[in-house]
């Protein structure tokens, strides 16, 4: 009996892995740790470092456009036409194009974009969301050029049904295309927001006799704040960025507007018209588009910093 018993210890003994074995299982457990954090700071680097190489680029060769035109001209003047005989380089025109079709494509984004995500989070059975989502996400797959053409000779035309004296090229039919691009972005985003709200809350609604309805908009949508507002920032900044279905379908006359009927040209479709031109690298015309494309890239700063501080300020509050 007794060798028996220390047979079996000698057994369970010689199975047990010794310290030396333990210790080579640790070494090589923190060398693979090492690789993915190793991997995982490269990834982040690469991206800081692109940003700050797109930034100097710009920063760099719009100082060379400044030396030629006062900040002062460039903020306030009325006129923008770089190509010119001669020549005004204010952005003003190219602004308003920007903001306007943006701002459009936000009234047409954020209210469906919104009521759509309630209904897939809160009313929409699992079947239903599983058909919807990749239906989405096939729309934010379209290429922005057929957008674009969509825009021209569908939405527009549609609209001067309405509006017999809608020139055919104008900003109310691609902000509304700018729109319908980015509702994808906003619906998901939002969804994943309200989705992410502990059921705790909605049981407690329910507990004191609120509807669905009354849940839905009166406590989901005010604790998904914070992940609202970050889905409305990134389609800001995804409109403000659109280029092709401006390109296209607004026109490319720069003409300080604010009314959506009339044609415009945006920053980016200048950057694009005359980007494919044939203008001598260091002129004057050349520099000022990277002077538009540092005024791009402050206002969509500008909008992600916002959004920053609403979010913060709403995750305090909720």
């Amino acid at each position: 009996m007794d060798k028996a018993v220390a047979a079996m210890q000698d057994g369970i003994s010689a199975r047990q892995p010794t310290v030396a074995a333990i210790g080579a299982r640790r070494k090589a457990r923190q060398r693979r740790e090492l690789v993915i954090e190793s991997g995982l700071f490269l990834a982040a680097l690469v991206s800081v470092a692109a940003t700050v190489t797109i930034l100097a680029i710009l920063f760099s060769e719009s100082l060379g456009f400044f030396k030629t035109v006062p900040l002062i001209d460039f903020l306030t003047d009325t006129l923008w036409t770089p190509l010119f005989a001669n020549p005004h380089y204010g952005i003003l025109p190219l602004l308003a194009g920007t903001v306007v079709t943006s701002m459009v494509g936000l009234l047409v984004a954020i209210p469906l974009g919104t009521v759509s995500a309630i209904y897939l989070s809160e009313f929409a059975s699992s079947r239903t969301r599983e058909t919807i989502k990749p239906v989405l996400e096939l729309l934010g797959a379209v290429p922005t050029i057929v957008y674009g053409y969509f825009a021209l000779l569908v939405v527009t035309p549609a609209l001067q049904t309405l509006w017999s004296d809608l020139p055919g090229f104008n900003m109310l039919g691609p902000g509304i295309v700018i729109g319908i691009m980015i509702l994808p972005l906003v619906i998901s985003l939002s969804e994943d927001a309200m989705r992410a709200v502990p059921m705790v809350l909605r049981e407690g609604s329910y507990a004191v006799g609120a509807t669905r309805l009354q849940t839905a908009w009166r406590v989901v949508v005010p604790a998904a704040t914070s992940g609202l507002v970050a889905a409305y920032v990134l389609g800001v900044s995804r409109a403000v960025g659109e280029t092709m279905v401006v390109a296209i379908a607004a026109g490319q006359n720069p003409n300080l507007t604010w009314n959506p009927m009339e044609p415009a040209a945006t920053i980016t479709a200048y950057i694009v018209q005359v980007a494919l031109g044939d203008l001598p690298h260091g002129s004057i015309g050349y520099q000022s588009i990277f002077a538009a494309g540092l005024v791009l890239a402050v206002m969509t700063f500008a909008f992600n910093m916002l959004g920053h501080i609403m979010r913060k300020r709403f995750r305090e509050i909720y």
